[in-house]
C-alpha cells in the first residue's frame, strides 16, 4: 500500500516529530477535554487533572503521528500535506512509527496509574479508533469515512470527563454528540475545497463518490443536527438559557454559512464554513464550560 522510499535523512529535526503530533489538531482536542473535565465538576487534586490534560494531550499527538506513518503514501500526493515531514523525507517512517507507539502505551500507562483505569481504558481506545479504524480501514474504504471516524475526535471531552470522575454519564455523551455531529461538515467543507486532492489520493471522499450536491445538502442536515445537540444541555437543564442565546446565535451563522455552501459554485464559501466551524465549537463549548462553572 505504501510506495514511498523508506527516508534516512541525515539529521532529524525536533520541530518535525512536534509537526509529526498535528499540533493544531491537538489545541482542539485538549481544549475538549479540558471542557469536559471541568464540567464533570470532579473533587480530584488540580495537579491530577493537569496529569490527566498531559496525558490526552499526548495520546492525541500519538494518534496523529500514527496517522501520518501511515497516510504517508497519499499525503504525498496531496498539495494540502506533502509538505509534512514523512512525505518530505524529513523523518524516517520507522522512528515516526516508535514515537507513536511509545507516546501511546506512555499516556495510557501514566492515565491508568496516575488517574484511573476507566479514563485510561477509554483514551486507548480514542487511539485505537483513529489509527487502526479510522485511517487503517474506513479513510480509504468508504465516503463515511469522516461520519464514522469522526468519533475519534468526538472522545476527548468524554476522557475528560472519566478522569475528573470515573464515569461517563449522559452529559458527557451530549458533548460527544456535539463534535460527533459537527465533524462532517466541518470536514466536507474542506473536502468541497481540496476535492481534486482526494481524487489524486484515491480517498473516497463524500463529494467524490455521491457528488458535489449531495454532499451539500448533507452539510446542512449534520449543521441542523449539530445546532440542535448544543442546545439540548438548555433543555436538560445542564445550562443556563444565557448559554442557550449564545448556541442560538452561534447556530444561526453557522446554518447561514451551510446554505451559502449549497448555493454557491464557489469553493471558497466552503473554506469560510471550514474556518468559522472551529471557532463555532470552540465558542460552544467555552459557552458551555463557563456557564457550568459560574452556575
Amino acid at each position: 500500500m505504501h510506495t514511498l522510499a523508506k527516508s534516512t535523512p541525515e539529521s532529524e529535526r525536533l520541530e518535525d516529530y512536534i509537526l509529526l503530533l498535528k499540533p493544531r489538531v491537538m489545541s482542539l482536542v485538549v481544549f475538549t477535554a479540558a471542557c469536559g473535565l471541568l464540567m464533570a465538576s470532579g473533587q480530584q487534586h488540580w495537579f491530577i487533572s493537569i496529569l490527566a490534560i498531559v496525558c490526552i494531550a499526548l495520546g492525541a499527538g500519538a494518534s496523529g503521528a500514527l496517522n501520518m506513518w501511515y497516510d504517508r503514501d497519499i499525503d504525498a500526493v496531496m498539495s494540502r500535506t506533502k509538505n509534512r515531514p514523512l512525505p518530505d523525507h524529513r523523518l524516517n517512517p520507522d522512528n515516526a512509527l516508535s514515537f507513536g507507539i511509545i507516546m501511546s502505551a506512555l499516556s495510557v500507562l501514566t492515565m491508568g496509574v496516575a488517574v484511573n483505569w476507566v479514563t485510561a481504558g477509554w483514551l486507548a481506545f480514542t487511539i485505537f479508533f483513529y489509527a487502526v479504524v479510522y485511517t487503517a480501514w474506513l479513510k480509504r474504504s468508504t465516503p463515511q469515512n469522516i461520519v464514522i471516524g469522526g468519533a475519534a475526535g468526538a472522545l476527548p471531552p468524554v476522557v475528560g470527563w472519566a478522569a475528573a470522575t470515573g464515569t461517563t454519564p449522559l452529559e458527557a455523551w451530549i458533548l460527544f454528540a456535539i463534535i460527533f455531529f459537527w465533524t462532517p461538515p466541518h470536514f466536507w467543507a474542506l473536502s468541497l475545497h481540496k476535492n481534486q486532492d482526494y481524487i489524486e489520493a484515491q480517498v473516497p471522499m463524500m463529494p467524490i463518490i455521491a457528488g458535489v450536491n449531495s454532499t451539500k445538502r448533507q452539510i446542512i442536515i449534520y449543521s441542523i443536527i449539530t445546532i440542535a445537540l448544543t442546545l439540548a444541555p438548555v433543555f436538560l437543564g445542564t445550562a443556563s438559557w444565557v448559554y442557550g442565546g449564545l448556541a442560538c446565535a452561534l447556530g444561526i451563522v453557522f446554518l447561514g454559512l451551510s446554505i451559502q455552501v449549497y448555493r454557491s459554485k464557489e469553493t471558497t464559501v466552503a473554506m469560510r464554513l471550514f474556518a468559522y466551524s472551529i471557532a463555532y465549537l470552540f465558542f460552544i463549548f467555552l459557552g458551555l464550560t463557563l456557564d457550568t462553572l459560574l452556575r
